[in-house]
């Protein structure tokens, strides 16, 4: 899959400039498909270009015009098959740390520690900003509300899916930190 297809669903939420887009992205879509701001400005292009978004530009005092942007028929439709055909392939998991900690053994276990202890601070602030999120779109409601109600329930579904992967991650750095400290002790 390309980014084609996760700006295109970043615009269902309406209208919104680059920058707007980049915002959404830290806080909606980097737990399952991250982007830095040049390539979505890139692929924004492209998308305006192959006719599958539209942009207008809006003139701002006291600060560069900015470029704003909208699904077009087009990309809706596009976006539609998309969203209605299997996956090419089922994900795979590709994790420098993992491939460090395979080849841990025979190599300094405090460094080790370090890189799970690490790990473990970044997916518990991930885990803390999507809980965040998580308050926000609920607004109050409880989440039985929420889904009953809201329009659009495909980025809650999504943030569930971040918030489930840092939960794992948590547990798994504790499991190996655990296990780290145990062979201390019995060494």
């Amino acid at each position: 899959m390309s980014l084609k297809y996760a700006v295109l669903a970043a615009l269902l939420e309406g209208e919104a400039s680059g920058y707007e887009l980049s915002k959404l992205f830290d806080v909606s879509f980097a737990n399952f498909w991250p982007a830095t701001p040049q390539q979505l400005y890139r692929e924004l292009e492209r998308l305006a270009q192959d006719g599958l978004v539209q942009a207008r530009t809006v003139r701002q005092e006291r600060r560069p015009d900015k470029r704003m942007f909208t699904l077009t028929e087009s990309g809706r439709a596009g976006l539609r098959a998309f969203a209605d055909a299997p996956p090419r392939r089922p994900t795979a998991v590709r994790d420098e740390l993992l491939i460090k900690i395979q080849a841990m053994d025979g190599g300094d276990p405090e460094v080790t520690r370090a890189l799970v202890e690490e790990r473990r601070g970044w997916a518990q602030g991930k885990l803390d900003r999507y809980q965040r999120v998580r308050e926000r779109l609920l607004g109050g409601r409880s989440e039985e509300e929420y889904l009953r109600d809201a329009e659009r329930i495909g980025p809650y579904l999504t943030l569930l899916a971040g918030i489930s992967f840092e939960e794992e991650n948590l547990r798994w750095c504790d499991r190996v930190l655990g296990i780290l400290r145990q062979r201390v002790t019995l060494g």
